[in-house]
């Protein structure tokens, strides 16, 4: 019997953790408390619900770069952050009466319960597809009076908020029945977004290239790409082969100069880009 290979450098799974039922996070709320204490940090003090949004968006952003990184390390410290931020602003609630952490866990405790019959009572559900469609009832009996998209955050990211926009009212029928149609619309818009160019009206522009982008992130969803990360893919390889560029400028020229003294022709940075390109093809990248 020929026994397989064992490769010694190969990555094998960590072992499991013991159980652990978030006893520590009282750590947590400790130490916040002490920091916002009438002798604690002047700094956390200042902040309300306001000045806390932004922290909140970031650290979310930071959690998905670790993940996307393989990072363990990295993503264990960004969920500690993202923790830091519903703490705090938990704390602030308590503080002025509104309700507090615990009031926080009980509810979503609740929700996961009662959105998941299949598992807590005696509803079948054997594919993702039904426990999906199941959620989207229950959310439904719940918010009665509430509109499809009322529970989309309107601060998501454009792109990802236009993509759930559509797999919301997919599911109630107002969608094209494939691909083909949605791309006759991308053509559509993009003649629409020419007619307001030619125009020159501004309003009208911003009007059209908003259609034409929401066009696209419908067709996206039809072929089953997430448009956000598209996007992300080609900001990335937009700002890598930049890179290659802006080293060539520095080497070959000595940087950008003065634009006041004119630029660098485009044909010299699209030789730059093009070698870019070749050098990351010759590596097998798209």
């Amino acid at each position: 019997m020929t026994l397989p290979l064992f490769d010694e450098d190969a990555p094998r799974p960590r072992p499991e953790l013991p159980l652990q039922d978030g006893a520590t996070v009282r750590n947590l709320v400790g130490v916040m408390r002490r920091l916002l204490a009438d002798d604690g940090c002047p700094w956390d003090r200042e902040q309300t619900l306001q000045t806390l949004r932004k922290y909140t968006l970031e650290e979310a952003c930071e959690v998905i770069d670790a993940i996307d990184s393989g990072s363990k390390d990295a993503h264990r410290e960004e969920l500690g952050d993202l923790l830091l931020q519903i703490v705090f602003q938990a704390e602030l609630t308590r503080r002025e009466g509104s309700f507090g952490l615990d009031d926080v866990v009980e509810g979503i405790v609740h929700k996961l319960v009662s959105r998941h019959p299949h598992v807590f009572g005696d509803v079948e559900a054997e594919t993702s597809d039904e426990v999906l469609s199941n959620w989207e009832k229950l959310k439904a009996k719940e918010k009665a009076g509430r509109g499809l998209l009322d529970g989309l955050p309107r601060n998501l990211p454009s792109l990802l908020r236009s993509q759930r926009i559509g797999e919301k009212v997919e599911r109630v029928g107002f969608d094209w029945p494939n691909v083909a149609g949605s791309r006759a619309k991308v053509t559509e818009e993009l003649r629409e977004l020419d007619e307001a160019i030619a125009s020159g009206d501004a309003d009208a522009i911003e009007d059209e290239l908003g259609d034409t982008l929401f066009a696209l992130v419908n067709m996206a969803r039809h072929v089953k790409v997430d448009a956000e990360g598209a996007l992300r893919r080609t900001a990335d390889k937009f700002s890598r082969r930049f890179k290659h560029v802006e080293k060539r400028v520095n080497d070959e020229h000595g940087g950008w100069g003065d634009p006041s003294s004119g630029n660098l022709p485009l044909d010299v940075l699209d030789r730059y880009w093009d070698e870019a390109k070749a050098a990351e093809r010759a590596k097998g990248q798209p």
